[in-house]
């Protein structure tokens, strides 16, 4: 592993892919590779650029990095700027290419974290660098932080700073953070080729229940009429079968329909069918409009059973419910209603959707430092499907914006296998990306 001092001479990309040999796998349950030496290399990096950074964190392997940088006007409100280290674990027989040798070929970086999210890590690095290099101060005070275990909810990242040391973020009115910002390629009915880059103004809420039951154990030649894991199963089928209703908040509305307007089309939004058209029309921009127009609920664990031919006297599964805004204490009650009476449950976590201003003025700089590297990028308003680091922070009264910035590659590659096998990201994209972010941050 190089030493920090070099990170002056990587470009943004070289450097997602120097942070890519960080092996930093969250494997979840409090279990975790990498984090400390990580954040002690870029913790390196930027003292030696001759910022004042702390690492903080619960314990020493869950590290986190942290620093604010002075702006010109102090008076005005700070802005936070987060990027979480940790990557998802990897199966490497899936692979074919090692996935935390940082490998850069065929204009790509390659490895796990080349997209989630050491590509926004190094942009961000890399747009701090540049500000120590020219000697630059941003408009206003810039909070930068480099968090562990997003993947795994935040609660030794995230989260822990917002409990435990939120006078870091003291002043802070706006974030910045995952997801946004990037660009994705289409063509117009005539032809025309069309780049939208959508800027999150929030996300879904995340919902985890524990549904238990306790029945009648026995050999499983002999079934028993009261056996815990079909009670399990069958309160699993109702909630897995229930259709949702179908909801277009405004944002989601906008983002539908300035798509599909840019497209050619005339968008009918006011019917199912109408909605479920325009989304078709989107093409890989309505993969994202799919995810934000109804609540979902998901079935991710069953534990059960220990023998094939022993009855288990106790079942449990897990589900991963997201709600649309405005519809937490509809979806709470449907879910009483789905599960009824036959088994006990819990929330795991409960975490609310997370809303920022639109329009704003904040918006307004996104899309302006976009436009500064490509002016005829279409920028509609969007909302976030999953979660990220942004429940955690807008605790604090953050407003939180999805904004990592991602520009089109003229080549046509396209950034893919993110949580699965050969991630890559294209050199271009992350580098025209930081860009975009060094115009936003330093000018906002």
């Amino acid at each position: 592993m190089s030493h920090p001092s070099t990170a002056t001479r990587l470009s943004a990309a070289e450097l997602c892919a120097r942070l890519i040999r960080f092996d930093t796998s969250n494997y979840g349950d409090g279990r975790s590779a990498g984090e400390h030496d990580i954040a002690s290399w870029i913790h390196s990096a930027l003292k030696h650029a001759g910022y004042a950074a702390q690492i903080v964190g619960p314990e020493p392997a869950r590290a986190s990095v942290v620093l604010r940088v002075p702006g010109e006007d102090r008076t005005l409100p700070a802005l936070l700027v987060h990027a979480h280290t940790d990557v998802v674990p990897v199966e490497p027989s899936q692979w074919s290419v090692p996935a935390f040798a940082g490998h850069i070929a065929d204009g790509y970086v390659w490895g796990r974290g080349a997209t989630d999210m050491k590509d926004m890590v190094a942009s961000i690095l890399r747009t701090l660098l540049n500000w120590a290099e020219h000697d630059i101060r941003p408009r206003r005070d810039i909070v930068v932080a480099f968090v562990a275990d997003e993947e795994s909810g935040g609660e030794h990242g995230a989260a822990w700073l917002v409990q435990h040391m939120p006078e870091l973020f003291t002043g802070v009115e706006v974030a910045i953070g995952e997801s946004g910002g990037d660009a994705i390629e289409l063509v117009a009915n005539d032809g025309t080729p069309l780049r939208v880059y959508p800027i999150a103004t929030g996300e879904r809420g995340t919902l985890q229940l524990r549904i238990h039951a306790r029945g009648t154990g026995g050999h499983g030649s002999r079934p028993q009429a009261d056996q815990a894991l079909t009670r399990v199963i069958d309160t699993c089928q109702r909630i897995n079968a229930y259709e949702w209703p179908l909801r277009l908040t405004d944002t989601v509305r906008e983002y539908i329909a300035t798509i599909d307007l840019a497209l050619g089309n005339d968008p009918q939004l006011d019917t199912a069918t109408g909605i479920a058209s325009s989304i078709q029309r989107l093409g890989s921009a309505g993969e994202v409009a799919e995810a934000i127009t109804r609540c979902t609920a998901t079935t991710t664990v069953l534990n059960a059973g220990v023998k094939v031919n022993v009855i288990p006297a106790s079942a449990e599964a897990q589900l991963d419910v997201r709600c649309l805004p405005g519809t937490e204490d509809e979806v709470v009650a449907t879910l009483v209603n789905l599960i009824g009476d036959d088994v006990e449950w819990e929330f795991l976590s409960r975490c609310s959707p997370v809303t920022a201003p639109y329009p704003s003025h904040w918006f307004d700089a996104m899309r302006a430092a976009i436009l500064t590297q490509d002016a005829d990028a279409i920028t509609p308003p969007v909302w976030l499907g999953g979660g990220t680091d942004a429940k955690a922070f807008s605790e604090l009264g953050i407003a939180c914006y999805g904004f990592a910035p991602l520009t089109a590659d003229s080549a046509g590659r396209r950034p893919g296998g993110a949580h699965g096998a050969d991630e890559r990201n294209p050199v271009e994209a992350i580098d025209g990306g930081q860009r975009v972010l060094e115009q936003f941050l330093t000018h906002v």
